[in-house]
């Protein structure tokens, strides 16, 4: 019964494919490609360790020397939006900021932002300031010490 071997290695190979295409996480393509690859050997001997062996070899490697490649290229990578790359960044305050009166405007690239004190002091107009938060759409600033 040397075909009931390829009929398993088949039949693997269609369940791990089905289920890569199922969870679309390349976590099962480096079985199916091992099962492949003993399926094929199957049809030229009958010795179920090699075909074991050459399974279980294929997927290890497959997996060793692919999986950081597919990774980089699947994973997203994170493009810091407007508001993310003010964070760290020095504005210039356009009004008193006040947190009592709940007034205070920063330019920063250009754009207007409302803006608070993190320590709560007021800070004049004019003075450079660093951002240190966004909540909302306002941000948060200390002074630079100059």
């Amino acid at each position: 019964m040397p075909w009931l071997s390829s009929v398993v290695w088949l039949m693997l190979l269609v369940l791990f494919a089905v289920a890569e295409a199922v969870t679309v996480g390349l976590v099962s393509v480096w079985f199916a490609a091992g099962a492949l690859v003993a399926l094929l050997a199957s049809f030229f001997t009958a010795n179920i360790w090699l075909q074991i062996t050459l399974f279980l070899v294929v997927s290890i490697v497959a997996m060793a020397i692919l999986r950081p490649l597919a990774r980089k290229f699947v994973l997203p990578t994170v493009v810091p939006t407007n508001a993310d790359r003010v964070i760290g960044r020095q504005a210039v305050v356009t009004e008193d900021i006040d947190n009592l009166t709940a007034k205070g405007v920063v330019v920063i690239f250009g754009v207007a932002w409302s803006a608070r004190s993190t320590t709560g002091a007021p800070i004049p107009k004019d003075s450079t300031v660093t951002v240190d938060r966004i909540e909302g759409v306002k941000l948060f600033v200390t002074p630079v010490e100059e």
